[in-house]
């Protein structure tokens, strides 16, 4: 079915009603709402971190409600698809869990594919960081590549002319260590944003919290019905790549920002950073720059729309310096390398603008 989006205002007017109802169920965390807001209209994949209990799987959900995804099944080219599959990963999960696998079937005497919770629109890869680095890697190879292989097929996961997306959102926490595998930096980089996510920042937004769930008993993101059919988000994503435009003002200023985060380029930077932005995250800023401007209802991308997803497109692409790092961890533990790439990033961002 064709969905038809009629440009940059209606973008804006339908995401911008999304995020305002998954904001009414989520308190204090406008910013990352809008943020998954941005990465799905650039087409991308969202890592999610933060600790146990501040709404990242509720957020996930809240988006796959209103975009018309929970209960969906439909099948394309004879392979069945959801619309909303959440893994929840464990040590003993195995790559066939995600990606499906062949199974023999004595009525016909041959081997049948049995197709695995990765074949979805939208993946929720909940606690990503608790498997193995071989069954991580099958999710990021389907990330990637946007198609499975299961025995001597591959199956395409993406099929745009039929509004049919494929995106994860993934969640981790980053205080635990006992049992969790980190995503080394490469598998990373497959994420357009890491997204990290605190308490709630004032008294007010906890006491909101508190009166949300004061007379209920299932969460109130239940009660959020479908806005939109998911070819709407296939198309809007269209809208974005075609109509917001990216001046050589704003390119050049991506590239200089690129080259400040290399020590090789931009000596004051070695000081923080071993290893600084490549090409891909470039066209990853570009994307999330793109579609924030669209998000806020305008035609062109500017450099307030870089700088207000730096820090979310690079946190994850960044290598700190190991004596640096440790220099940080000696003031506090937790949350010592994002000091230190924010840190690192002002300092570029300065340098540059």
């Amino acid at each position: 079915m064709s969905i038809t989006v009629r440009g940059i205002d209606d973008v804006r007017e339908v995401m911008g009603e999304i995020v305002e109802r998954v904001e009414g169920v989520v308190i204090g965390l406008g910013e990352a709402t809008r943020l998954i807001a941005v990465s799905l209209l650039a087409n991308g994949h969202v890592l999610l971190e933060g600790v146990p209990g501040v709404a990242k799987t509720t957020m996930v959900k809240g988006f796959a409600r209103l975009l018309g995804l929970l209960g969906r099944e439909e099948v394309i080219e004879g392979v069945p698809f959801r619309g909303f599959s959440r893994i929840q990963f464990t040590p003993d999960l195995l790559p066939s869990d995600i990606t499906g696998s062949l199974v023999y079937n004595p009525a016909t005497r041959g081997f049948e594919p049995r197709f695995g919770p990765v074949f979805a629109y939208l993946v929720l890869a909940d606690e990503i960081n608790r498997a193995t680095p071989r069954t991580q890697s099958a999710l990021l190879q389907a990330m990637q590549e946007k198609e499975v292989t299961i025995g001597d097929k591959t199956y395409r996961l993406e099929y745009r002319d039929r509004g049919k997306f494929f995106l994860v959102l993934a969640t981790q926490n980053p205080v635990e260590q006992e049992g969790t595998y980190p995503l080394p930096e490469a598998q990373l980089d497959r994420f357009l944003m890491r997204i990290l996510i605190g308490y709630p920042e004032t008294l007010e937004d906890e006491k909101r919290i508190l009166r949300l769930h004061s007379s209920r008993l299932v969460e109130p993101v239940e009660d959020l019905e479908s806005l939109v059919e998911p070819g709407w988000l296939v198309a809007a994503q269209g809208v974005v790549a075609s109509h917001v435009t990216v001046s050589e003002e704003v390119l050049d200023y991506i590239a200089r920002l690129l080259r400040a985060t290399r020590p090789e380029v931009f000596e004051p930077v070695a000081e923080y950073l071993e290893l600084g932005a490549s090409p891909r995250a470039g066209i990853a800023l570009l994307r999330a720059a793109k579609a924030r401007a669209a998000l806020e209802g305008r035609d062109s991308a500017e450099p307030r729309d870089v700088d207000a997803v730096l820090f979310h497109v690079l946190n994850h692409r960044l290598i700190p310096r190991v004596e640096k790092l440790i220099e940080y961890e000696e003031k506090t533990r937790y949350g010592a390398r994002t000091r230190l790439i924010r840190d690192a990033l002002e300092l570029v961002r300065k340098t540059v603008g």
